[in-house]
């Protein structure tokens, strides 16, 4: 009988990779007919957050997508005799390989859908699209991206919104790739322009920072500004937009030296973008440090030591060093060690504007600790390399005296600056300004969280039923009458 009891334990365990075996019956391919059926079901209910979620699937199958995948989606997706079946096919590379997915559902569970939805059309070119890109085919990508333009410009449903945003995205990006915005600048204006007429919300977010992408890239910067300001506005539907207009916005306001509104579109672009986003909140945070610099602020070291933005940050944290020491030289010796590192920032010319920010610190320091001091002692402490240094440092020291920098006179007679004795801060207005740009920063953060709150769509417009308002009204008129007894017990 032991036998028995062990053949009986032994028999099973064949059969025990069966339900191993059925996990990857949930292919690429199944995984891509799924989304499918997500945006059949958003079209038909028109429910844009089924397309919005539908993407969001698309985005995490995006490395396991292969060219055979691609293929047999198209021929499951779209009539074999349909235009977009022909552009799209001959799209996508052939592979040597024969061998394909098997979608190995039972037949009972087979996934169909109705063919001739304008939804499932445009995400067929979307997922090419994404396809070509990330294999490197910027030929053929392009080839699709215009192809997929055109397709969007007869098309005018809210559902349709959503996946149209991620290919201008993707359409300005592949130019991007191939070192081509220029040519494309025309026709997003176009789509700007088409998109406003069409009320799509979500798609002039998208291309009005396309747009200012498009002009930054090539130092256009006078005409981004004219486009922003020009732009309807409203709320934003997407937090991803919101960030990166707020990113180009600040450095538009950088450039124009209107470093304090810089600042706080920097800061909040950063606050606001995703943990995952790295390289954008790195970008940020770069831009504004220099802008504090600029503004005479010396960021905390936090801001360097920010997981997985040490190392990037690393030639930033020594400039603030220098500035923060207000000494000439090394401030010097910074700019030529990272001025490759500048340049490939586009930081290199708000650099050179940093210079007068470290002559003024350094002239603070020196203000501080003399009571009174020589015009050559502070050229030789700035290290001043001019033909005439003393003239430049009394003319230094005349400016700063004169924005409030610092606190002294000058004795011109005898060649001296002499610093007044430091007041209380106390007794300023400065812990009173302090306090409000605190008080400032908090309530902006309340009403964009109360902002952000989503509610269930059309609460307000649904009509309660004769039901619900018969027990709305017996409620009340029971309360009425608690409320009439507890005032007849009172008197």
């Amino acid at each position: 009988m032991p036998e028995d009891v062990q053949m009986n334990d032994s028999e099973p365990q064949p059969a025990a990779p069966a339900p191993a075996a059925a996990a990857p019956a949930l292919s690429t391919l199944h995984h891509l007919k799924e989304i499918a059926t997500v945006i059949e079901a958003g079209s038909l209910s028109k429910e844009v957050r089924r397309i919005s979620r539908a993407f969001r699937l698309t985005v995490a199958l995006r490395r396991r997508l292969a060219a055979r995948d691609v293929s047999a989606f198209l021929a499951f997706a779209l009539p074999a005799s349909s235009e977009a079946y022909g552009r799209l096919t001959a799209l996508v590379p052939k592979e040597d390989d024969t061998e394909m997915d098997v979608d190995a559902a039972s037949p009972a569970t087979q996934i169909s859908i109705k063919h001739g939805l304008p939804e499932i059309e445009i995400f067929c070119y979307l997922l090419v699209l994404i396809f070509l890109i990330d294999q490197k085919k910027y030929d053929e990508a392009k080839a699709c991206a215009n192809v997929s333009i055109a397709r969007l410009k007869n098309l005018n449903r809210r559902t349709v919104d959503v996946l149209a945003s991620r290919l201008y995205f993707y359409y300005s990006y592949v130019y991007e790739l191939t070192n081509s915005l220029a040519e494309i600048r025309g026709n997003l204006l176009a789509l700007h322009r088409m998109a406003t007429l069409h009320h799509d919300e979500l798609g002039q977010e998208t291309l009005l920072n396309l747009l200012l992408r498009n002009y930054l890239h090539y130092n256009l910067y006078d005409q981004a500004e004219k486009l922003r300001s020009k732009a309807p506005r409203f709320e934003a539907h997407s937090n991803q937009q919101f960030c990166r207009y707020l990113f180009y916005l600040g450095k538009i306001r950088t450039i124009q030296l209107e470093y304090t509104d810089a600042k706080e579109s920097l800061l909040q672009a950063a606050r606001k973008a995703p943990t995952t986003a790295r390289g954008f909140r790195i970008q940020c945070n770069k831009w504004a440090i220099i802008v504090r610099l600029l503004l005479g602020e010396i960021p905390e070291r936090t801001v360097f030591m920010q997981k997985g933005m040490k190392k990037a940050l690393t030639p930033y944290f020594e400039l603030t060093n220098a500035v923060r020491v207000g000494d000439l030289e090394l401030f010097r010796a910074v700019a030529d060690k990272f001025a490759s590192t500048f340049s490939a920032d586009r930081t290199r010319n708000l650099i050179v504007r940093l210079r007068h920010n470290v002559i003024r610190t350094g002239l603070r320091n020196i203000s501080i600790s003399y009571s009174r001091i020589s015009l050559a002692d502070i050229a030789k402490k700035l290290r001043l390399d001019s033909e005439n240094p003393i003239a430049d440092a009394e003319s230094i020291v005349a400016k700063a005296i004169r924005d409030g920098a610092i606190d002294a006179t000058i004795d011109h007679a005898n060649g001296w600056m002499v610093s007044k004795e430091t007041g209380d801060v106390y007794s300023t207005n400065e812990p009173q300004i302090a306090f409000n740009s605190r008080i400032a920063f908090c309530l902006n953060m309340h009403n964009e969280a109360v902002k952000a709150m989503r509610f269930p769509p059309n609460s307000h417009k649904e009509k309660e039923s004769a039901e619900k308002r018969r027990e709305r009204l017996q409620q009340e008129e029971e309360l009425a009458k608690h409320m009439a007894e507890e005032d007849d017990d009172d008197f």
